[in-house]
């Protein structure tokens, strides 16, 4: 029977659910049976399907045995602790004033990209009263800069 294991935060267990997600989709999108890949693995079949069944009790090494013997590399995603906060989709021109006096030119909607956003301020930064940019908006450019900014490049 396994080792019964909770974890405290559901980060974890949402990160184990998605790999185990992903490896299933993987191993059946390329028509490979459990029994093969288990055996690859060095693992039972009911180990695999409890690996991709995402459960926090299976020893991480036949996590990374699965993902070997399907051809796949794991690696770490560093995450800042104080990242910037993704960007919307859409981002409405109403909420930045100065963004909306530079998209002049967009007709017919409210809404860009962040990339045209982004492109909108460059081209256009000349025009812009930097005394009048505040809270939101200086930290929606901030939140652009990091996203698009070529590196070694002054803006």
């Amino acid at each position: 029977m396994p080792a019964k294991f909770n974890l405290k935060t559901e980060t974890p267990r949402e990160q184990l659910l998605a790999l185990g997600k992903q490896l299933k989709q993987y191993r059946k999108a390329n028509k490979l049976s459990a029994d093969a890949v288990a055996t690859a693995a060095g693992l039972s079949r009911t180990t695999l399907h409890r690996i991709e069944a995402g459960e926090p009790s299976v020893a991480a090494g036949a996590y990374w045995a699965a993902v070997a013997a399907l051809g796949l590399r794991c690696g770490i995603a560093e995450t800042p602790a104080t990242g910037p906060e993704a960007l919307p989709d859409q981002i409405d021109l109403n909420h930045y004033p100065q963004l909306k006096l530079l998209a002049w030119h967009v007709q017919g909607t409210q809404f860009v990209s962040p990339r045209q956003a982004w492109d909108i301020y460059m081209r256009n930064w000349r025009h812009i009263e930097e005394a009048k940019i505040h809270g939101a908006e200086k930290k929606f450019i901030e939140q652009l800069r990091a996203e698009f900014e070529e590196p070694g490049r002054d803006v």
